[in-house]
């Protein structure tokens, strides 16, 4: 019988908005110099273009996952004095 392998990672559906991001990495997309705005290329201002829509993404995942537990079905046995370094 084959085990579950556990991860470390938390994982959930809105951490694929993460990978909206990454699609202005795909330069041919949009290497282009016309049309401009403001004066500048398109290479230029399409990419300032996706840093707000990075925020939005990735403040999304934080606020939907930021109070998933990492590990589901177990309590956390540690406690504060447990986690501190310095106490000992």
């Amino acid at each position: 019988m084959p085990t579950a392998r556990k991860s470390s990672l938390r994982w959930s559906n809105w951490n694929l908005l993460l990978l909206i991001p990454l699609l202005m990495l795909i330069t041919p997309w949009f290497n282009s110099d016309g049309p401009r705005v403001l004066g500048l290329p398109f290479f230029y201002w399409y990419q300032f273009a996706w840093v707000p829509v990075g925020v939005v993404c990735v403040g999304l995942v934080y606020l939907k996952t930021k109070d998933e537990p990492v590990v589901k079905g177990k309590p956390d046995l540690l406690g504060v004095d447990d986690l501190d370094e310095g106490a000992k």
